[in-house]
């Protein structure tokens, strides 16, 4: 299980494979420089951070991971997030929260939980990633219109009031930029998919600017020279109250980080016919966080677009993923230096389509359209929490909110008849109609799960009978599951029983059912020869009991 993807891959590698695989893993690096230069700085931290984080993270996830294709990095579900930390802690802080992430995620995939990240409610996530779109699209706007202000704030409407305070102040060469990068990123693919179009736009725009001396702000002019060169693994400065600080955006950090690398996992699974390693794929972004945490970088996680690239171009093994980093490295130990003249306004033009592919709209629209009024909740919530308030709370109230819904629903499937009240199909050949059921002798039918959200029901029929019968019937063959809530109703009813000299006599238990019965004692307690395996079963031993009593 946990035994990386790329030793499986190799057994079977070609020459050819390799060609096609180094191809990709070029293409993707090109690619990702922009990327990870725009989301370092829409995140709050410089450049450097983000080219850090493709490589060292990037090399990581595709060496150690359980994807065949997947490419590893800084994506822009984080910007919102780190941005937030950065405010708040510091760089310091940031690193800690990455630190802990890392731990937890590789707890996670040890713990076996990967294949539980992939089930999390989908509207959940389309609220948290549409959410993040819009994030992202505002603090962009500062840069694309070359608004002459401080700081950018987290606060997502004290950020559009200070734009609006400074609109007087647009730069209009900056839109210019701005405008090019998005159609250049837009129809340059028409042309040729050989090249990517947002590189041709960073290298136009820049060429431009230098050659015109626009006056637009540039990387340089923000942040200075961008080092061209890898630093020193440090080990963040841990204290108990910087633990604390992190422990809640490391958790959203992990989360967040799960549950885009699976679903790029399974997004790239679809496009090559493969299947990843869910557990194995955690595990391996752990490893990645916590070595960005020790360069210095930023929380990384699979890429979709970037992995979507990689398959495009015919990479089909770990090592493409390798290559990518290899390729960013070089770069930047070659050409770093000259990063730092790409215009402001052209990173935010790419930003803004960053933000708009990821913004899942449509999709939005169909769930609030056509959606259940639970999962249009999940939606909206998840969304406007995300916008106005914090990502970090956002995730945690749409997780409950989500697992709420859940519960309701699974508490409207779970049902309690009577026999007089039985509702089973009129083609069910085991239904409770179909036997002849002796006077004296009273039958309930559970169906769905027995959990703490359902167990009312059964004992709120209870209630219900008029004349204490002297055999009571629960049929349990629809019941798949019972938690500690449910087996203590049952053993309510067991006392109700005794006490009222009612024999108890359950049917149908499945395996698991069966299994939790047996180490709650509830089979001693009803006693093993009133437990039977079928209905049949139990109208023999009812019928044997009155035949008893009548004696």
């Amino acid at each position: 299980m946990f035994v990386p993807k790329v030793f499986q891959t190799l057994k079977e590698y070609t020459k050819q494979q390799f060609l096609k695989d180094l191809v990709a893993g070029l293409i993707v690096g090109i690619v990702a420089l922009p990327l990870a230069i725009a989301f370092a700085i829409a995140s709050g931290v410089s450049p450097e951070k983000g080219i850090y984080t493709a490589i060292i993270a990037g090399f990581i996830i595709s060496a150690f991971g359980g994807s065949r294709v997947q490419i590893g990095g800084p994506t822009g579900a984080f910007i919102v997030i780190v941005y937030g930390i950065v405010q708040e802690n510091g760089m310091n802080g940031l690193i800690i929260a990455t630190f802990i992430a890392g731990i937890l995620l590789m707890v996670m995939g040890f713990a076996r939980l990967g294949s539980v990240i992939k089930y999390i409610p989908h509207p959940l996530v389309v609220g948290f990633t549409t959410g993040i779109a819009v994030i992202i699209f505002s603090s962009q706007m500062k840069d694309f219109f070359g608004l002459q202000m401080g700081t950018v704030p987290a606060d997502f409407i004290s950020k559009w009031e200070l734009y609006f305070r400074h609109i007087h102040t647009i730069n209009w060469n900056a839109v210019s930029i701005a405008l090019a990068t998005i159609l250049i990123s837009i129809f340059f693919p028409r042309i040729t998919h050989a090249v990517p179009g947002s590189l041709v736009a960073i290298i136009s725009t820049t060429v431009v600017v230098q050659l015109l001396h626009l006056p637009v702000e540039t990387i340089g002019s923000r942040f200075g020279s961008i080092p061209s060169s890898v630093p020193v693994p440090a080990f963040p400065q841990l204290t108990l109250q910087t633990i604390k600080d992190a422990i809640q955006p490391a958790i959203a950090i992990a989360l967040l980080g799960g549950i885009e690398s699976l679903l790029s996992a399974v997004v790239a699974d679809g496009m090559i016919g493969g299947n990843h390693k869910s557990n194995l794929e955690l595990v391996a972004q752990g490893g990645a966080n916590i070595a960005s945490a020790l360069f210095g970088g930023i929380p990384a996680t699979g890429a979709i677009a970037r992995t979507a690239t990689n398959v495009k171009h015919g990479g089909r093994t770990p090592i493409a993923g390798m290559v990518h980093a290899v390729t960013l490295l070089v770069i930047v130990l070659l050409v770093g230096k000259w990063a730092a003249l790409i215009p402001m306004s052209c990173l935010a033009g790419i930003l803004v389509i960053v933000a708009y592919n990821m913004s899942e709209y449509e999709t939005f629209s169909d769930i609030v359209r056509g959606g259940s009024r639970g999962d249009t909740a999940v939606l909206l919530t998840t969304f406007f929490l995300t916008v106005i308030f914090d990502l970090t709370i956002a995730i945690e109230v749409g997780m409950v909110l989500a697992a709420f819904l859940f519960m309701r629903r699974m508490i409207q499937i779970s049902d309690v008849n009577m026999l007089l009240r039985e509702n089973g199909k009129a083609d069910d050949p085991l239904a409770v109609e179909k036997f002849d059921i002796p006077k004296g002798v009273e039958v309930f039918e559970l169906n769905g799960p027995l959990f703490f959200g359902a167990a009312y029901k059964f004992k709120d029929s209870i209630k219900l009978i008029e004349k204490p019968p002297k055999v009571l019937i629960v049929r349990m063959r629809n019941v798949p599951i019972i938690d500690e809530t449910g087996l203590h109703t049952i053993k309510d009813v067991v006392r109700t029983c005794e006490k009222d000299h009612i024999r108890l006599v359950v049917s149908g238990l499945q395996p698991t059912v069966f299994e939790s019965f047996k180490k709650s004692r509830l089979l001693f307690r009803i006693g093993k020869r009133y437990v039977v395996p079928d209905f049949n079963f139990a109208l023999q031993v009812a019928r044997e009991v009155l035949n008893e009593s009548a004696g």
